[in-house]
């Protein structure tokens, strides 16, 4: 037995049905598991920024007749400039209304003929400040005025987003529970397969712990390699995808950045791990059913 033990891997054969399946089953999962992986990286990455961008600016919307209109506006930047935590304030001119109303309007939009309101652009200093006494004083001394923190845009998005990355967290579970669901599959068929074999190492004294490592070291090789060939496939399709750009459109930016490319790494020891106890338990369940 001193041979036979030497070279356990020789009792499973090294090709096949089996063989494919467990490469085929490992490498597609690793390939769907770092899309995931970069899609919940990305999500997190999306939801910080919206929450930090929405947060940092807000909009006070006067809307007045033309003759109260400089007056309230006045007031406002009054109350804007004198409240704690707002770290700049600014009026957007009629070409910056222009140009906010362009992509919906087009060029030809005759803004000086139309009652568009005054818009004063803040933005918020640390720590902030309160939104509600905001809203209180502005009213007070320009009834005008509305503020918008844009809370009501911030809360969906970012709770969007986070849900994005649990969907991508979830995902790469259930990508690891139909891998080893595969693979104890594929383990199940390689020892029915043979049986034959089985029974002549235990006519010989080889012991069932010695039959299962066997079977566990081979598929746990293939469940390596496979998932080793996957992840790199998935990563340079995650390369190829659109980066970041300058207007921030949302299908950008997400693949890996920094760091983050170091997270598909952990995916074929994870793919290698999960063969590990998925092909132990099925091999010892299935020998004991082998007499």
């Amino acid at each position: 037995m001193s041979g036979a033990q030497a070279r356990p891997l020789r009792v499973v054969p090294p090709s096949g049905f089996t063989a494919r399946l467990t490469l085929f089953t490992a490498g597609a999962m690793a390939f769907l598991a770092v899309f995931a992986l970069a899609l919940s990286l990305a999500a997190g990455r999306i939801a910080d920024r919206w929450s930090s961008e929405l947060a940092r600016a807000a909009t006070v919307r006067i809307s007045a007749p033309a003759d109260q209109l400089a007056t309230q506006t006045e007031a406002a930047l009054r109350v804007l400039r004198a409240t704690p935590g707002i770290a700049s304030v600014r009026v957007l001119s009629p070409a910056d209304e222009r140009a906010l109303l362009e992509p919906w309007f087009g060029p030809d939009l005759p803004l000086e003929t139309l009652p568009v309101p005054r818009l004063i652009e803040l933005s918020e200093a640390t720590p902030g400040f309160d939104a509600a006494g905001l809203r209180l004083r502005l009213q007070a001394e320009a009834p005008g005025a509305v503020l918008d923190d844009h809370s009501r845009w911030r809360q969906p998005l970012v709770a969007a987003a986070d849900r994005l990355r649990l969907l991508g967290l979830v995902a790469i579970v259930l990508i690891a529970t139909a891998t080893a669901a595969m693979i104890t599959l594929a383990a199940n068929s390689a020892l029915a397969a043979n049986g034959q074999v089985i029974e002549v190492l235990r006519l010989i004294g080889a012991r069932d712990a010695y039959i299962a490592r066997a079977f566990v070291r081979r598929f746990t090789m293939r469940a390596f390699g496979g998932a080793l060939a996957g992840t790199a496939l998935g990563m340079l399709a995650v390369l190829a995808l659109p980066g970041p750009s300058a207007e921030g459109t949302f299908l950008t930016g997400l693949g890996f950045q920094g760091l983050g490319w170091f997270w598909p790494l952990s995916v074929p020891p994870l793919a290698a791990v999960v063969a590990f106890f998925s092909t132990r338990i099925a091999a010892f369940r299935t020998l004991r059913r082998i007499t």
